[in-house]
């Protein structure tokens, strides 16, 4: 007996692998953007608002515009903001995370090139349930001016912190 591929198997085939991922889809991310840099300018920061549908944790994250990606958090020590590597980032169930100037943020690193407003930036997260199940998304961040900062992240957002530079 052959086994036939018709137009109806194939759209059902296809619809039901599409129902299937946005099943297993925990994570969206919202208003991603990168902050534009100067010319030799070697770091940057992504900003974006994550939320998930169960506790997870943002455990990993690269691009191809930079060597080095890593997930910090700017916080006061001591009367001084110091900002600092985190090795990973919950993501309490149905808690909206914000990735934001003063907060956490997405540091990209090494820069090869500068990264000029208009411009694209595709990210890839990872994350990771208490199941241990890993969850990629993949995200096209676009680059906003140099001066951009937590008011210029979305419009009708509340500012979430003072713009820094890195």
């Amino acid at each position: 007996m052959k086994h036939f591929i018709t137009p109806f198997s194939l759209g059902l085939g296809m619809a039901l692998a599409s129902a299937a991922g946005l099943a297993q889809a925990q994570v969206t991310v919202q208003d991603a953007w990168v902050r534009a840099t100067v010319p030799q300018q070697k770091a940057t920061g992504a900003f974006m608002r994550l939320q998930s549908s169960k506790d997870t944790r943002l455990v990993s994250i690269s691009t191809p515009a930079a060597p080095v990606a890593e997930v910090h958090e700017m916080k006061m020590v001591d009367n001084v903001m110091k900002m600092r590597a985190v090795p990973g980032l919950p993501l309490p169930a149905g808690q909206p995370v914000e990735l934001s100037p003063g907060g956490f943020h997405v540091m990209l690193m090494d820069l090869p090139a500068q990264v000029k407003q208009g411009d694209t930036v595709p990210l890839t997260l990872v994350f990771e349930g208490k199941d241990g199940q890993r969850e990629t998304v993949q995200v096209q961040a676009q680059a906003r001016g140099v001066g951009a900062g937590a008011a210029a992240a979305a419009p009708g957002n509340a500012p979430h912190g003072g713009a820094h530079k890195h």
